[in-house]
Formats: structure tokens, sequence, C-alpha cells
């Protein structure tokens, strides 16, 4: 594990709360040839057009499965929009209703709102540095939102925390789907959360190794690697991969939240 060593006056981690009004766009798609990667990437960097209250975005194209429990098909990229406060209708517009370029298909859009002390960076984030993205995407039980909220606020987020300040994860962005914009009639997935976390595939075990490991025993008490595996009782993980950054024009989300030591 990589130690960074920063200057004790400067904040390293940048925590985003749900009162910063943080929400994200999210577009998960099929591109079917290399001219409709390039016309998705064209687009992602010219994120500007969206105005001010834009803070960038990103895309990530699919590499491998880490663990699948689903039928369907893997589709080729996410893109994460991040806007402060709201998403402009001229976005949805956009990137939700405008017809696609050749090639592309959108199976499904979103918006996501950040995690309780879950959506945690580097003051300084900078992009990927070549680790590959971990994509977790889950699917609470509706009886169980807020265990799974108090559970991630307590433990899952405090630990990732850890992870991100020694670099061993690049940042740990936890986002939870407010409303689901589009679904294709034929896409036969469903989740209400996607987890973002920047990992050393090689060697990476999931998320309960590394999270007990960095939290060790709980102030509270509890026994933190039973927290974790108690996670099954309430939420299924449909689909986790691993994913290529194919954009990353999101650095202003450092600069984003509260500062944090």
């Amino acid at each position: 594990m990589t130690e960074v060593i920063l200057p004790p006056d400067e904040p390293y981690l940048a925590r985003i709360e749900p009162h910063d009004r943080l929400v994200v766009l999210a577009r998960t798609l099929e591109a079917r040839d290399p001219g409709a990667e390039t016309a998705l990437k064209d687009s992602a960097l010219d994120w500007g057009r969206f105005g001010e209250t834009c803070l960038g975005q990103a895309l990530y194209r699919h590499r491998t499965v880490f663990q699948n429990a689903a039928d369907a098909p893997v589709w080729s990229h996410l893109e994460l929009s991040y806007f402060r406060d709201v998403v402009p209708a001229d976005a949805i517009y956009d990137l939700v209703v405008k017809p696609r370029p050749a090639g592309t298909d959108l199976l499904r859009a979103e918006v996501l709102l950040t995690t309780p002390e879950s959506f945690v960076l580097p003051r300084n984030w900078q992009g990927s540095a070549h680790r590959p993205a971990s994509l977790e995407y889950i699917d609470v039980r509706a009886a169980h939102l807020r265990e799974y909220r108090d559970v991630m606020r307590r433990y899952c987020g405090p630990a990732a925390a850890k992870l991100v300040r020694t670099n061993r994860f690049g940042t740990f962005r936890a986002m939870e789907t407010a409303a689901v914009l589009y679904r294709d009639p034929g896409f036969k997935v469903d989740w209400n959360q996607i987890h973002l976390c920047e990992v050393d595939a090689n060697g990476f075990d999931g998320f309960g190794k590394e999270f007990t490991a960095a939290l060790g025993d709980s102030p509270e008490g509890a026994d933190i690697g039973s927290v974790f595996a108690g996670l099954d009782r309430i939420r299924t993980v449909p689909r986790w991969t691993f994913n290529d950054p194919m954009v990353e024009v999101d650095l202003a989300l450092g600069r984003q939240g509260t500062a944090g030591s």
C-alpha cells in the first residue's frame, strides 16, 4: 500500500454530502463500433456546453466482469455527468431525448445522488492513474434502503476514506438512484445504487476484506466482518465490472464538498 504524504495544512480528502447538492446523470450505453465510441468521447470532452453548473463528465468502457448475477448481455459504456443542484433541462434533452449517433444505443438513463459519508476523493484529484474503475451495480431491497444507507455512512464510507487517503483506492463514489429517466424496454438488469472506485485489479478480492482491514476493530464494538457479510441479506449485486476510463474531465469534483484530513 502506497502512503501519500502531504503538508499538514493541506486538506487531502474532499467529501461530498447530500446537502452539497451534487447530482449525476448516468447513461448506460452500448456502442456497437469504434466510430460510436469516438462520438461518445467527443461528446464527453465537450461538457462545457452544459453551462457553469456542469462539473464535468467521465466515460468508462467495459473491460471484464468481476461478478455477475444477471443473464443480460454486458453493456459497453457508462457515462457520468456531474452537476450542481439539478440536471438542466437542456442536458436531459441532449443526453436522453435527442436521437443518438449511429451505432449507439441508450439502455438506461438515471439521476443519482451521493450516499452520505460515502463520496470521497482526493482534493487534488487528477484521474484514475492507470487503474481500472470498479463499477458495482447494486440493488437494495426497498424495505432496507435506510438500513443500507446507515451501514454505508457508519462503516463503508469511513473505511473507504482511509483507503483513498493512503492511495489504495483512487476515489470511492457511492451514488443512489433518485429517478430513472429512461430504460430500454428490453433491458433486463435493474439496480438502485452505483459504486465507482479505482482499484488495482490484480489481487482485488472485493470490498469486504479491504474495508475490514481498513477499519480494524470498530469503536462501537461491532464485528466489522459480520456487518459487511450481512449486506447480502438486504441487497444483491446483479453486475460488477472493471472498466477502462476513456474520458475523465471531472477534476473539478476534487474542489467540491467538505475538506477533510
